[in-house]
């Protein structure tokens, strides 16, 4: 059985499709991860086969130049790891975290398989594709990639966990409207005034329910506030088994990271996007856009993401479903042959071939 390395680390937008990686090939390969401390949280502490390559980020800075010495120590660190758990393929997901590992491959002579989530092809990404056999994508009209190099793409549907798969399956019929807030691994604060203010207005007027995603320090405040109002709600900062709040939600409200996308996506739920302006290369807003254009969501910018605007949104949602439905069959028709399965072959068959 071959021994294959799954590069990942800082946010849970990195870390969650290397734990889907995983599960797609621990039945064919040895699997191991290697990650930064951010990404750590986002794994099993108990799982074996987990390597810290903390990797510093290569700002241009006073530290810039003892910052690349310790690239090049990881470098070394890391060659000496691939050769001792004798490495065949290794996989990243991203990001600069994978340079060390990148590279440690590239002079052991090891295949490497990329992997590029968003809609916009990552820094780090271009960076090693002349390196790469392939590189794993939802499109091949990616952003900033380079023409010569477009047969290197092999397009795959969105990765996601398989309980989203089978939860998709379940149909639940809400009495009232639910709506799902979502400010992704990294939370935004800026989702907690907004929605706040404009579901308290909406309940006096519409039975509706929460479930909202905060962070921890504010979880407990902010479902004092809607059950006082005597909202029905859920509070939560991090949760695992978050395909069972998608499916219990009618619509959601989110950023643009592209793991929280295919995940709504997948399971058919049309969504609100405020895609995230500080998001390298407008990643979150090309994320976004790649589902506007297919009619399954609609984009509101974050310059106007405020009470008045969310409450005309959802009013008309709520009062109105006909856009809403249209949305819904859209995704639907997207969809209908995405399944773990057909992921799982594509990937296996790729990595056989090359």
């Amino acid at each position: 059985m071959k021994n294959v390395l799954i590069s990942t680390g800082g946010s849970g937008g990195h870390v969650v499709p290397a734990k889907i990686l995983r599960e797609h090939l621990q039945s064919n390969f040895n699997v191991f991860i290697s990650t930064d401390l951010r990404g750590l949280k986002y794994l099993d502490g108990k799982t074996n086969n987990i390597y810290l390559i903390n990797t510093p980020k290569l700002n241009l800075n006073i530290f810039f130049i003892f910052k690349i010495f310790q690239v090049i120590y990881l470098v070394i660190k890391t060659v000496l790891l691939l050769k001792k758990n004798k490495i065949n393929i290794v996989f990243s997901t991203g990001g600069y975290m994978s340079l060390p590992v990148c590279f440690g491959a590239k002079l052991l002579g090891i295949k490497i398989y990329l992997f590029e989530p968003n809609i916009v092809l990552g820094r780090a990404n271009r960076f090693f594709l002349g390196f790469c056999n392939k590189i794993f994508a939802y499109t091949e009209n990616l952003k900033n990639f380079p023409e010569k190099l477009k047969h290197k793409i092999k397009i795959i549907s969105p990765l996601v966990k398989r309980n989203f798969y089978e939860k998709r399956e379940i149909k639940i019929e809400n009495k009232v409207f639910c709506l799902l807030i979502v400010g992704g691994s990294q939370g935004a604060k800026i989702f907690d005034n907004v929605v706040k203010n404009v579901i308290l207005n909406l309940s006096k007027k519409n039975k509706i329910k929460i479930i909202q995603q905060t962070h921890k320090s504010n979880t407990d405040d902010l479902k004092n506030i809607y059950d006082k109002a005597e909202i029905e709600n859920t509070i939560f900062d991090f949760e695992e088994n978050f395909a069972d709040f998608i499916n219990q939600s009618d619509l959601c409200i989110t950023r643009a990271g592209a793991s929280t996308l295919a995940e709504l996506s997948i399971m058919n739920k049309p969504f609100l996007t405020i895609p995230l302006v500080s998001a390298k290369d407008n990643h979150q807003f090309e994320n976004a856009n790649f589902y506007h254009n297919l009619g399954c969501c609609w984009i509101m910018s974050q310059k106007d993401f405020n009470d008045v605007n969310l409450e005309k949104f959802l009013d008309r949602i709520i009062m109105n479903k006909s856009e809403y439905n249209v949305k819904k069959n859209n995704l639907e028709k997207h969809n209908f042959q995405n399944s773990w399965d057909k992921v799982n072959q594509k990937l296996l068959k790729t990595i056989n071939e090359n």
